[in-house]
């Protein structure tokens, strides 16, 4: 398990370095000029001059990436010229945000979609099943933008059910944040849920038909014997995996959400910095929206090997 963990740790290295350079090379190479691609065409070359001297964009780019990444890993990850503050507890905050929105979410998610696609595949090629997987599918094409907007009309505006924002008032308890989170939570629930589900489904089927079940059902074993103590824990490996790379989806593809219920999380503010054109920040969020996401892949791969003794054994 040790080596397992140690190999994955390994791989993320060189992945995280070439990621960095994407990220540094997209925000600061191709756009030519970073200076007048920040204060636009009208700006005087003066202006242009100074803030180039200013970002340090007047340097060769290998200098510049190596002060970069040099400063992300120690801390120094510079300031925010849209906030006019320190960038790294910036983003932690608004990291913060988003995995209390993205664990909030996946609460409701996982236990729903696993129930709903153990239950479709207890009972394949029925009525049931193709109604399940139908529905499940069709939530998966309506994107957040859409359900958000349906959903914030008719239960915050029309009903008035929840609350039209996600953030409660200032000094409220934090078990209040919850009842705030609801309704945005939705809409990547309705998301998630067919991916989720199809997988359950498909792993619940896989492991129906092996021989050791059959083997369980003709010994005379109670049926919820067989799925709880044979079935559940086999069927949840490729599960598992789909769900730390949806982990990792969240925490990076909350934008829409956090846009739309104005919601002061990592997408939020990444949206912000590129629409004001300010790299300290966009940088050191996209970069470690990619760190959770292979830590996140991560943790489903040490998951998995936990459900499957041949993973750990090395088979």
């Amino acid at each position: 398990m040790l080596r397992l963990i140690g190999r994955r740790l390994l791989l993320m290295v060189p992945t995280l370095i070439l990621a960095s350079m994407l990220i540094f090379a997209l925000a600061e190479v191709l756009p030519g000029d970073v200076a007048r691609s920040i204060l636009g065409p009208y700006a005087t070359q003066e202006q242009v001059d100074l803030l180039n001297q200013r970002l340090g964009a007047d340097r060769p780019v290998y200098e510049r990436y190596v002060d970069w990444a040099g400063g992300f890993v120690t801390g120094d990850w510079g300031d925010s010229l849209l906030f006019d503050e320190a960038v790294l507890p910036l983003v932690m905050r608004s990291l913060g945000n988003s995995l209390l929105l993205a664990g909030f979410a996946l609460v409701l998610i996982v236990p729903t979609s696993i129930a709903v696609g153990v239950f479709a595949g207890l009972r394949r090629d029925s009525l049931l099943d193709r109604g399940i997987t139908v529905s499940t599918l069709s939530m998966t094409v309506i994107p957040e933008f859409v359900s958000g907007v349906v959903l914030l009309y008719v239960f915050a505006v029309w009903l008035k059910w929840l609350p039209v924002t996600a953030l409660p008032p200032s000094g409220s308890p934090f078990v209040s944040r919850f009842y705030y989170l609801i309704l945005p939570a939705i809409p990547l629930m309705l998301l998630e849920l067919g991916y989720i589900a199809r997988m359950a489904r498909v792993g619940t089927v896989q492991v129906l038909a092996m021989p050791y079940i059959r083997t369980a059902v003709l010994k005379g074993l109670p049926r919820r014997r067989v799925i709880f103590g044979h079935m559940l824990r086999n069927a949840m490996v490729p599960t598992v995996t789909v769900i730390g790379t949806q982990i990792g989806w969240l925490i990076g593809g909350l934008v829409v959400v956090e846009v739309l219920f104005a919601y002061p999380g990592i997408g939020n503010i990444m949206v912000q910095a590129a629409k004001n054109k300010d790299l300290p920040l966009l940088e050191a969020s996209v970069l470690m929206v990619a760190i959770l996401y292979m830590v996140s892949n991560l943790i489903a791969d040490i998951v998995v090997a936990l459900l499957n003794p041949r993973i750990r054994m090395g088979g």
